[in-house]
């Protein structure tokens, strides 16, 4: 049981280090979404992979925006057999060109990516081709780790040295937070629970943005309550323009 309460405490701590140092770009990222959704251009989530999970929390999720994006693209997440094809489609060259190709990203729209090592490929591939698109570019990382790490794109940069903006999960190198005993590798990440914390906040702070700007937000709520349906399909409807899942 003490291991499970290092845990949680570990998470606390990171989570205390985030409201400590990462609100300012929190608050630079909520901007940058609500300014894109009350100009109705489009915002895309993207990752690789487990970090592909935080890019799906913010999609079609009750409590979160309609307007958000989560794209897709062949033996990237661990859907696929077997999912250890995930580690060599993540380092392919020229894949995230083909990705951003693929969607419908343009100049004034967000493309918000998560790494948390952000050394490969892929998600640098489409942050760059996103911005050559003219969109904004958001990534949620590690710097612990990232900063230690080499690149694998040709340019030898890691991915929060090629996007706009930059969040830090503020996580341990790896990833990986708690030591057990003498056995040498560190178990239970960090990532998923402080990164799903974090974009959450952002989103957050996105719809009292909007509010503030006189916008109603378009929010799901959960289609198992009454009403919850048609609360949903008149979103989609309305905001048919910004969303391309549909």
């Amino acid at each position: 049981m003490e291991i499970m309460k290092r845990y949680l405490s570990a998470v606390r701590d990171i989570l205390q280090t985030v409201g400590e140092t990462q609100l300012e770009a929190m608050e630079k990222a909520a901007g940058i979404l609500a300014r894109a959704i009350s100009e109705k251009r489009s915002v895309f989530t993207f990752g690789t992979n487990h970090a592909g999970l935080l890019a799906q929390e913010l999609f079609y999720r009750t409590g979160g925006l309609a307007v958000i994006n989560f794209i897709r693209a062949p033996g990237l997440f661990l859907d696929v057999d077997p999912p250890t094809l995930t580690t060599d489609m993540e380092r392919l060259p020229g894949y995230g060109k083909a990705i951003v190709d693929a969607n419908p990203i343009g100049k004034g729209d967000v493309v918000l990516l998560h790494s948390v090592s952000g050394r490969n490929a892929v998600p640098i591939d489409v942050a760059l081709h996103a911005r050559e698109k003219g969109a904004v570019t958001i990534c949620l990382c590690n710097m612990n780790t990232s900063a230690e790490v080499q690149s694998r794109h040709s340019s030898g940069k890691n991915l929060h040295e090629v996007c706009d903006l930059v969040i830090d999960n503020c996580g341990g190198y790896g990833d990986a937070v708690l030591e057990i005993g003498g056995f040498p590798e560190r178990v239970a990440p960090s990532s998923t629970a402080v990164g799903a914390a974090i974009l959450n906040a952002v989103v957050a702070r996105t719809v009292e943005l909007l509010l503030e700007k006189g916008i109603t937000p378009p929010v799901f709520i959960s289609s198992n309550v009454p009403g919850g349906d048609e609360h949903n399909e008149k979103i989609m409807a309305e905001y048919s323009g910004q969303i391309h899942y549909n």
